[in-house]
């Protein structure tokens, strides 16, 4: 997975190096309360500078707070050492939502119909097109709904990507229903036993109720097999907000888009916890190939 910038891999490689000298002048063997209130907040402001949701604080601060509770300071050999372990710990309890392999859910069901929600301007189009990218060259056979009907200009464009990637695009005209676009796309499917239908929404602002019913609407219709929210990785705060909101509406996973541009690592620590769902791929540059399966473990070693 590449890089996501110098600034994610200082982000807790500073802070560490910041509260391991706190806890080296410590004259006592023991933390105090006191102690981890300073240790605490110094831990606050640094995630809350790194676009970490004020959710993820909260908890890394709690997992934090409970490892340095007590601790014996005077035994610690490398107190910079500890605090790493105990920051990545922490890290690796918020990412600990359970992996979904998309090719192998794929394998189970024909057609298998997934489902993209999520806010105007996170790259949703753009990400449908790649995914479709990496299914046909891993063999499937893949459609595409244009169910974002309200927007203008929005089936052309997936019908550019489609055709870049050679992948049909089922669609109807301007303010048709979308639920009934999507319907015929998995009708067309299922004639010609095509293996993925993969349905494109109109960006929803998460506090537009009637564009949100919609998208209930064509969830219940067409009862995909995977809906997966699609997020900006540079939305800071927001990506919590509207995460939240479009769990109401039931998704599975998420594709966080932008981490490339992603100078902090935040925004995965914050969809994660918001949603309790994992992240299946991230979006890393503008070519349909530039689509990676989302790595803990990657993410643990940028941060640090």
């Amino acid at each position: 997975m590449k890089n996501s910038g110098s600034k994610s891999e200082k982000m807790f490689n500073s802070l560490k190096n910041r509260l391991g000298t706190f806890l080296q002048d410590l004259n006592q063997k023991t933390i105090s309360e006191k102690d981890i209130d300073s240790i605490l907040f110094e831990l606050e402001l640094i995630l809350l500078q790194n676009d970490v949701s004020v959710k993820v604080t909260e908890e890394i601060k709690e997992i934090l707070g409970k490892s340095l509770s007590g601790k014996k300071i005077g035994l610690l050999n490398n107190k910079k050492d500890f605090i790493e372990a105990s920051l990545k710990e922490a890290v690796k309890e918020i990412l600990s939502s359970e992996k979904i392999d998309l090719i192998e859910k794929i394998k189970t069901k024909k057609p298998f119909v997934i489902m993209f929600i999520g806010f105007n301007g996170t790259g949703k189009t753009t990400t449908i097109a790649k995914l479709g990218n990496i299914l046909k060259k891993k063999g499937f056979s893949v459609v595409f709904s244009a169910s974002d009907t309200f927007r203008a200009g929005s089936i052309e464009q997936l019908e550019r990507h489609a055709k870049n990637i050679g992948i049909k695009v089922i669609k109807h005209k301007y303010g048709g229903d979308p639920a009934a676009v999507a319907f015929d796309a998995i009708k067309h499917a299922k004639a010609r036993s095509i293996d993925v239908v993969i349905i494109d929404t109109a960006g929803r602002s998460e506090t537009n109720k009637n564009l949100m019913a919609e998208v209930k609407k064509i969830k219940r219709v067409v009862a995909p097999d995977l809906t997966i929210f699609v997020g900006d990785a540079l939305a800071g705060n927001s990506l919590v907000n509207q995460a939240e909101k479009f769990n109401e509406i039931g998704i599975d996973c998420s594709i966080l888009t932008k981490i490339d541009a992603d100078a902090r690592g935040g925004g995965a620590l914050s969809i994660t916890s918001a949603t309790e769902k994992p992240i299946v791929y991230v979006g890393t540059g503008q070519g349909y190939d530039d689509l990676e399966i989302f790595d803990p473990d990657w993410l643990i070693r940028n941060l640090f």
